[in-house]
């Protein structure tokens, strides 16, 4: 206790010497200007004092940050003290400062007073008026230092700029696998928890996330927003999309290490590599019938339940694979995707053309035989 006194007298005979110090300053440099009338000691000392005592009272001792009122000091404290005095009744949720207590109490009454004059849409707080109107004009303020992309939110920026540093704050406790973002941590835990909370009207299909509902719907309206520049043909989703494109490029990135076969997909390979290990881990509980993959496995049971849910989207007729709604299709549209490149006759499935293949390769040998005559 008498340490604490002692310090706190010591910092008070310091304060005292400081003032007489800077008042000395002050009176020198008064009589510095023989024009000025001087002032008396105890009249300049009032006046220097007055001014040192409300510049010192209006600064924050924890962070050294000046305030032009003691109130605005006052209300700058609460960030280090964590005093939140005003409460919503509502909610109970606390705030620093009673204007976020009266903004906060626009998320319960509904209210709105911002409008865009644009759209008509209203914002609760003028701030994210202030931002939704980039929509319209375009700005995009914060611009990435690395590659220069722009973007209208600086917290957009700050998410983007992970991508550069690598840094992937999010991790999921039950696998440890990290994410950028909070929302693909939360989509991710679903995995582990089972928890598909959207579902399809049309069918009660569930799933993980709104984007993944969104792209199922188009097996219903029959929406197919990806089209193959190659040939036309339409898919609905991008990756989808990029699979086809292998069928152009020919492309074959994944080899199979035992018996060197090539895959455009590494799922395809993973599923190949099954038939050399034996593994079939799906197994039908109607028939005891066994699967390599879970989605074989799906298939099949439509035999037993006679579900057929891909519908064609020129007639009535529907299928339990879509595979071969694709290739019914092609009765509809004429396409022939598969061409031999041997004669350059084109067939519509695949298996079509493995059969016709043969041809060349019994022709081959007798076309040798004629020209070693």
């Amino acid at each position: 206790m008498k340490h604490t006194e002692d310090t706190e007298e010591q910092r008070e005979l310091m304060e005292v010497k400081e003032e007489n110090e800077e008042l000395s300053e002050v009176e020198e440099k008064h009589h510095d200007k023989p024009e000025e009338k001087p002032l008396s000691r105890s009249k300049t000392k009032k006046t220097f004092l007055k001014k040192r005592r409300a510049k010192k009272s209006t600064t924050c001792t924890q962070c050294g940050k000046s305030f032009t009122s003691e109130k605005s000091l006052e209300r700058h404290m609460r960030v280090h003290t964590g005093e939140k005095p005003f409460t919503c009744d509502q909610c109970e949720k606390s705030f620093t400062q009673k204007i976020h207590l009266k903004r906060h109490m626009l998320i319960h009454t509904g209210e709105k007073p911002f409008t865009c004059v644009q759209c008509g849409k209203s914002f609760t707080n003028k701030h994210h008026l202030e931002i939704h109107m980039r929509v319209h004009t375009g700005e995009k303020p914060f611009t990435c230092g690395q590659c220069g992309t722009s973007f209208t939110h600086k917290q957009s920026l700050e998410l983007h700029m992970m991508i550069h540093t690598g840094e992937k704050p999010f991790t999921c406790d039950q696998c440890g696998k990290s994410f950028t973002h909070k929302q693909s941590l939360e989509l991710h835990i679903r995995i582990h928890t089972g928890e598909k909370p959207f579902t399809c009207d049309q069918c009660e299909k569930r799933f993980s996330s709104k984007q993944s509902l969104e792209i199922h719907m188009r097996v219903h309206t029959g929406e197919k927003p990806f089209t193959c520049d190659q040939c036309g043909k339409t898919f609905l989703g991008s990756s989808d999309l990029k699979r086809h494109l292998r069928v152009h490029t020919k492309e074959k990135p994944h080899s199979c290490s035992v018996c060197g076969k090539s895959f455009s997909l590494p799922c395809s390979l993973k599923e190949h590599q099954k038939i050399h290990t034996g593994v079939r881990e799906y197994m039908c509980f109607q028939c005891e019938k066994t699967f390599i993959t879970s989605n074989k496995l799906k298939r099949h049971q439509r035999i037993h339940t006679g579900e057929k849910p891909y519908k064609c989207s020129h007639c009535d007729k529907r299928f339990n694979q879509l595979s071969n709604v694709k290739t019914h299709e092609m009765i509809h549209t004429g396409e022939k995707p598969h061409t031999c490149d041997q004669c350059g006759k084109s067939f519509s499935i695949k298996s079509d053309l493995k059969i016709h293949m043969k041809i060349h390769a019994v022709e081959k040998p007798y076309h040798h035989s004629l020209k070693s005559q």
